[in-house]
């Protein structure tokens, strides 16, 4: 039997829930990036001008932010399944991790999805 085996398990199953969320953030992104290409066409059947310079590069930079943000979080999860690893094994007590990591990325994330709400927004009024 493995020692400590209940909090290993844990331990994995944390990570394993992290890399969900980045692999769902990086798709995010990805959608991100070609969901531009849908609001360059809809414009131009619309209103027969296209989004702007500017607009396209804000896709662009929101989506290769979120892919590079959640290929951040994989290696982040992958040094905290060790560093915890490590701790379970220890036999002298640690504290417990901090949260102040997870509330950054929360807070980037929502930052990046305000701005998007802000973009398509604005996009969507380009329309009307």
């Amino acid at each position: 039997m493995i020692r400590n085996f209940r909090e290993h398990a844990a331990n994995e199953r944390t990570f394993l829930a992290w890399v969900r969320t980045a692999i769902a953030v990086m798709a995010f992104g990805f959608l991100i990036e070609r969901f531009d290409l849908f609001l360059r066409i809809t414009a131009l059947s619309s209103s027969g001008q296209g989004i702007t310079g500017a607009g396209q590069k804000f896709a662009n930079f929101a989506g290769l932010t979120f892919i590079v943000l959640g290929t951040m979080m994989i290696v982040l999860a992958a040094i905290r399944l060790f560093v915890t690893g490590k701790k379970i094994d220890s036999d002298i007590s640690h504290a417990g991790a901090g949260t102040e990591l997870d509330i950054a990325l929360a807070v980037l994330l929502a930052l990046l999805g305000g701005s998007l709400g802000l973009y398509l927004s604005h996009a969507v009024l380009v329309w009307f």
